[in-house]
């Protein structure tokens, strides 16, 4: 009776939870889904982490390369985003290129590491003018059932807190550069940032953390980056409804307590990487 419920009234069923302040899977409104990290999985990578948010499971990948510095900026290395959305992780997502919420989810990974300065590119220069780091920062889908964007900068800044890079000096002789991959040194993670993304149904009650279904039944969607001193890093809104002013400083303050919780995680996970059981 239930399912034919939820199938013929997806919208009237989950009003139905809501109107008793929880949610269909259990949750309370405010509630995330329990978060799982997986520090180092990919040999092959310079730095990786697997997150899994509910069933949404990214991982991501760190993969740098030696160039030269752009010419606009002589004295910084860069970093590349890219959000990969295979048919795989949903059936709502096609092969071929990047499909516009696979591009929307790179362009704000690239704007959240513009605006929190995980990392500073300066400290990506080997020598200025010469010779650089590139991050190539690969995130991949695996299963998407929801909230997207936590997942993936959960997955980036575990990655990134796990990246070794080999140490390169530019010979005097020959101006090539020398790679010492018996010496290798962790990035400098200047700040911690954390997506908190909220939900918003029938324009007034609002929901943290929304799986795929619930997203599909929203009036708006909001997501909020804070760092560990309680900064506001971003604020995403794709459309729809606005919040009042209480609405969204609650909403803030939730985002604030969400950074701690994850960053706490990822410390754990990478401290029983440094010292395992």
């Amino acid at each position: 009776m239930a399912a034919g419920f939820k199938t013929a009234e997806p919208l009237e069923y989950h009003r139905s939870f809501l109107k008793e302040q929880c949610r269909s899977d259990g949750r309370e409104l405010s509630e995330f889904r329990v978060t799982t990290l997986n520090i180092g999985s990919i040999s092959t990578a310079d730095g990786s982490a697997l997150v899994k948010l509910g069933n949404t499971t990214v991982i991501c990948g760190i993969k740098a390369e030696l160039s030269n510095p752009t010419v606009e900026a002589p004295g910084k290395g860069y970093m590349v985003p890219n959000v990969d959305l295979p048919p795989l992780c949903s059936s709502r997502f096609r092969p071929g290129p990047p499909g516009e919420q696979a591009q929307a989810a790179s362009q704000f990974i690239a704007d959240i590491i513009e605006s929190s300065e995980i990392i500073k590119t300066e400290d990506l220069c080997i020598e200025r003018g010469k010779l650089c780091w590139v991050l190539y920062c690969d995130l991949l889908c695996l299963d998407h059932d929801g909230n997207l964007l936590d997942a993936c900068v959960i997955a980036l800044l575990a990655a990134l807190q796990n990246t070794q890079l080999p140490e390169v000096t530019v010979s005097a002789d020959t101006s090539l550069p020398e790679v010492n991959f018996e010496k290798k040194r962790g990035l400098k993670i200047h700040r911690h940032p954390v997506a908190s993304s909220f939900g918003v149904f029938d324009k007034s009650i609002v929901i943290v953390d929304p799986t795929a279904e619930e997203e599909s039944l929203l009036t708006s969607q909001l997501t909020v980056v804070t760092d560990e001193e309680e900064r506001l890093c971003s604020m995403h809104k794709p459309g729809g409804s606005s919040l009042s002013g209480e609405k969204l400083q609650e909403v803030i303050g939730r985002a604030v307590v969400r950074q701690r919780e994850v960053q706490i995680l990822i410390g754990k996970v990478l401290q029983s990487v440094k010292t395992p059981q």
